[in-house]
């Protein structure tokens, strides 16, 4: 009997195989079909891949790539690649954004996006789950080739200190250790944070556009005053993300005819129970009145009717996907993806392909166009280190690495 390992490999390879049973060697198979399309050489590819390999597709001038980074019961898809009309240094620069959460931070080097093009950040609200990872991007990038400041967005609250510009404010003088004692040895400039705070009532307000790209904000429904979706448009193509919401009628009336409308479908209340750890009243307030539960998500895309809707906010495996998916069926039976981490998606005029990432779970973060910046004269940036902290250098150390430091200086020609 012939296992479905051997007939793949004569499929891919073109090699031949001996039938154990019938005692006859089968024929070489010189092309085949493989589920990307078919393959006429046994060194061949497959065209029209089913998966996306970070850094190996340069995206067209009319179209848009969204990787979702983070989807789970506690982030939205979170990052959309925009190309620029062409690849110069000022343009690319403004071709990636986070849209929401910053993603932790060992989703970003794999997919292969040097950290200069992951200076913007877009917050949908300040729950700790969308924007609590905010610091491993900060740091993470400062030291792994962003080369400026991190520029952030995100609405005002009801009142000031509800806001983005009183929250990064302080996150930055929680992280003051952190800060100054890179400013020594690091050049301070990326680890500086730019905020442009907006009217969290505004009704598609534009808040960014340049390079052709325009995002604009809407109000959203989500536990107090604050909290917006946005809608992203380029190239005549709108992606509306909803954030954190309920449904309610700014997301009806600006994502009707959305290419892609991203909207949160959260667990049934039965779920949250069962799986969860909430009592029943707080399973049915959170699942119905906070957020958004898949039978009411399901009506808001009937409504708008976009080309894809994506569902998210949602832990998605096996136990809870089914749940969500009939209670969204219930009410929505257009093209629908319930995302996952990794999930990307090829947004065109002509179509939108759906696939996932593959790439490595270890990965270096990719340089990108600009230099490093050099780090700060010597002695130029007070330390931080007191005499009795310094009197404990344990001199040994500095003997056994001295060929080390010879050497490096030789090759980068440090004096």
């Amino acid at each position: 009997m012939l296992g479905l390992v051997a007939f793949a490999t004569v499929a891919i390879c073109g090699l031949g195989i001996y039938d154990g049973q019938s005692g006859k060697e089968l024929k070489f198979t010189k092309q085949a079909e493989a589920a990307g399309g078919m393959v006429k050489s046994p060194t061949g590819i497959a065209p029209d891949r089913y998966a996306y390999y970070p850094g190996t597709e340069e995206l067209k001038k009319d179209e848009i790539r969204l990787i979702a980074c983070g989807t789970g019961l506690c982030r939205l898809p979170g990052v959309t690649r925009l190309p620029p009309v062409s690849w110069s240094k000022s343009e690319m620069a403004t071709s990636s954004f986070s849209i929401s959460a910053p993603a932790p931070w060992s989703m970003w080097p794999p997919l292969m996006i040097p950290y200069d093009f992951l200076d913007k950040i877009f917050l949908t609200h300040l729950h700790t789950d969308h924007w609590g990872d905010l610091a491993t991007i900060w740091a993470g990038g400062w030291t792994a080739g962003r080369t400026g400041p991190l520029r952030i967005w995100g609405p005002t609250g009801a009142t000031k200190e509800m806001g983005t510009a009183y929250a990064v404010e302080n996150f930055l003088k929680t992280y003051t250790w952190d800060a100054r004692t890179r400013n020594v040895f690091l050049s301070p400039k990326p680890g500086k944070i730019t905020v442009k705070e907006f009217d969290y009532k505004a009704e598609n307000a534009v808040v960014y556009q340049e390079n052709g790209v325009t995002i604009r904000s809407i109000p959203a429904i989500h536990a107090g005053d604050g909290p917006v979706s946005y809608i992203l448009e380029y190239a005549g193509l709108k992606v509306v993300i909803g954030g954190d919401t309920f449904p309610n009628k700014w997301y009806i009336k600006h994502a009707a005819n959305a290419d892609l409308a991203i909207h949160e479908t959260f667990l049934t209340p039965s779920d949250l129970v069962k799986l969860y750890g909430q009592s029943p009243g707080q399973a049915l307030g959170v699942g119905t009145q906070i957020h958004t539960s898949p039978p009411a998500f399901g009506k808001v895309m009937s409504t708008i009717k976009p080309r894809h809707a994506v569902g998210y906010h949602f832990f998605n495996e096996q136990s809870t996907h089914d749940d969500v998916l009939m209670g969204v069926r219930e009410t929505y039976s257009g093209p629908l993806s319930l995302a996952v981490d990794n999930m990307v998606w090829n947004i065109s005029k002509e179509k939108i392909t759906e696939r996932m990432v593959i790439s490595p779970d270890q990965a270096w973060a990719v340089a990108g166009p600009n230099k490093p910046p050099k780090p700060p004269a010597r002695g130029s940036v007070p330390s931080e280190i007191t005499d009795f902290i310094e009197a404990g250098h344990w001199g040994p150390a500095d003997e056994a690495q001295a060929d080390l430091i010879k050497k490096f200086k030789a090759e980068h020609k440090m004096k």
